[in-house]
């Protein structure tokens, strides 16, 4: 008898020969921090994989409880580099996520579609949400908000957005630098930096639409259409360019993806496949060796990084001369996770304390995060534990700011 698939129609979903490749071994739990807060096979890919394959069997509904499970998924992709046999966890979670997303009420969806599909692919509407949470801390209206929103609010400030980075800088060969959205508003010194230090390599940075989201976070969270949108418009900035460089670890996964996002595109399915082959992060793009005088620094890895690009920041770091000091949480991630720490504040703020602790236990004075959202994250971790460790991009180790 055919089976017959549960999945929501004309909505992405998991893929059944994606599926099939868990063998349900479970080498990947102890490497999953929700199911090593809870102990619950629901809260551990394991359990996550099996409610999407009996969705897909017709034995299970795309339900409150399946949309639960995967809003509880940090999509850190630790299972993935963990599993000997290759199941391709990210994508599955990202199709489960976008079948979720039909089953919330109507007000909720309205909200999420609000920020993800019609805030984030408008660089202006990006920009004054800035500058109204400039303006918020400015008068510490911020601490009106409950503790959740308030950790996970960005850094951004009057001064630093008066002071604007640089459009192009530097000679030789042309390395477009997105320009980011939350990197954009709230970490300015970061995009400074890293125009010098891309110049410092041998290119002309030439830097993207400022504000000009990559898709990422609409990705993750269940609005794959809003994603390949705003994939078509920093595509069409970024062709052509010999290098596309990027200084944030989920939007560098991304765009190293757009290939696969817009395959079924054929508009735009070669366009992406070239963009995507030429793009690096920053930490790949490493300046000629120089002592900087970095002393010792700990060293978080971003878990789209570590887990999905298989990079880590030690050597351009080392080449700057510093001495990098291991967190001793085994690379756990710090709870960010795009929107997580919104959406999952109590879960969050379990693995922010953590990593926040395992970043004073270092003793290094200062600590290098290469990713907007972690970077926040752990800002507020460590403000809630009274310590005073800076958290500072490599970029901003590097090039300090000028």
């Amino acid at each position: 008898m055919e089976r017959v698939s549960n999945w929501r129609p004309d909505v992405l979903a998991p893929a059944e020969d994606d599926l099939v490749t868990c063998v349900a071994c479970g080498l990947c739990l102890p490497h999953c921090p929700t199911f090593r807060l809870t102990g619950a096979e629901t809260a551990s890919p394991r359990g996550r994989i099996a409610a999407m394959r009996a969705v897909e069997e017709g034995a299970g509904e795309v339900d409150a409880a399946f949309t639960r499970m995967m809003d509880e998924c940090l999509a850190c992709r630790a299972c993935e580099a963990a599993c000997p046999s290759g199941v391709p966890y990210g994508r599955m979670i990202e199709g489960a996520r976008a079948q979720a997303e039909t089953t919330r009420a109507p007000a909720a969806r309205g909200l999420r579609r609000l920020g993800l599909a019609a805030v984030l692919p408008r660089p202006r509407l990006v920009a004054a949400a800035g500058w109204l949470l400039a303006v918020a801390r400015a008068l510490r209206l911020d601490r009106l908000a409950p503790p959740a929103q308030r950790a996970s609010t960005p850094p951004a400030t009057i001064r630093e957005l008066l002071r604007p980075v640089p459009a192009a800088l530097g000679e030789g060969p042309v390395a477009k630098v997105l320009s980011g959205c939350v990197m954009d508003v709230a970490f300015r010194p970061v995009g400074r930096a890293t125009m010098r230090l891309v110049a410092e390599a041998g290119h002309r940075a030439e830097r993207t639409r400022a504000a000009g989201c990559c898709g990422a976070l609409a990705m993750h969270h269940g609005r794959p259409e809003a994603a390949r949108a705003m994939a078509r418009e920093r595509i069409a900035e970024m062709e052509g360019a010999d290098v596309v460089v990027v200084n944030a670890s989920g939007c560098s996964a991304h765009v190293k993806a757009y290939g696969e996002l817009l395959a079924d595109d054929p508009a735009w399915a070669e366009r992406a496949r070239r963009v995507a082959a030429r793009t690096v992060d920053l930490i790949e793009l490493r300046p000629p060796p120089r002592d900087r005088g970095l002393g010792r620094v700990a060293v978080h890895d971003a878990c789209h990084h570590l887990h999905a690009q298989g990079l880590e920041p030690r050597p351009m770091l080392r080449d700057a001369g510093a001495t990098c000091v291991e967190l001793g949480d085994g690379g756990r991630c710090c709870g960010a996770a795009g929107l997580y720490s919104v959406l999952q504040p109590d879960w969050a703020a379990r693995l922010r304390r953590q990593k926040a602790e395992a970043v004073v236990a270092s003793g290094a004075p200062v600590v290098a995060v290469a990713n907007p959202g972690c970077a926040i994250q752990i800002a507020a971790g460590l403000r809630e534990i009274g310590s005073d460790v800076r958290v500072a991009h490599p970029a901003e180790l590097l090039s300090p700011g000028r």
